[in-house]
């Protein structure tokens, strides 16, 4: 049967009775309407988020670590054997990576890193290389060129 708005019914024991609480001893929640006797957890302006009891509460116990430097700034990579991406002979610039869609945003900067073959000869301009990859470049006849 197909189902339409005007013959929608609410499921049994999907909606609950909303309850009023602290209403009186006849209504079986009155007085401390179900927070107990008198502490830290029946006041309403306490929270009980990180406190212990007076103890030291763990996020002071345990030791810090690690920094994390604000300046810091990571190249995107890219790796020689995703620029046989390109035609034969080409000038690879930062541009035209993100074009390829091989790097996000040249932003922090581009590093050519020399993992796997490369098979044509490029002219590549990039912020960084490695070692490795330079080699691959210049010994298939093509340009490594460094830009700031």
């Amino acid at each position: 049967m197909a189902e339409n708005l005007h013959t929608l019914k609410v499921v049994e024991g999907s909606k609950k009775e909303h309850f009023r609480k602290g209403q009186g001893l006849g209504s079986g929640n009155g007085k401390t309407a179900g927070k107990g006797q008198k502490g830290q957890g029946a006041h309403a302006h306490t929270k009980k988020n990180g406190f212990e009891g007076g103890q030291m509460p763990l996020a002071r116990r345990i030791p810090k670590y690690g920094f994390n430097n604000v300046f810091k700034t990571v190249k995107e990579v890219v790796n020689v054997e995703a620029l046989n991406a390109f035609e034969d002979g080409a000038t690879v610039t930062p541009e035209a990576l993100i074009e390829k869609g091989l790097v996000k945003s040249a932003a922090n900067g581009i590093k050519i890193l020399g993992n796997g073959a490369l098979e044509k000869k490029l002219t590549v301009k990039a912020h960084a290389f490695s070692g490795s990859a330079k080699a691959a470049i210049e010994a298939k006849g093509g340009v490594a060129e460094e830009i700031k």
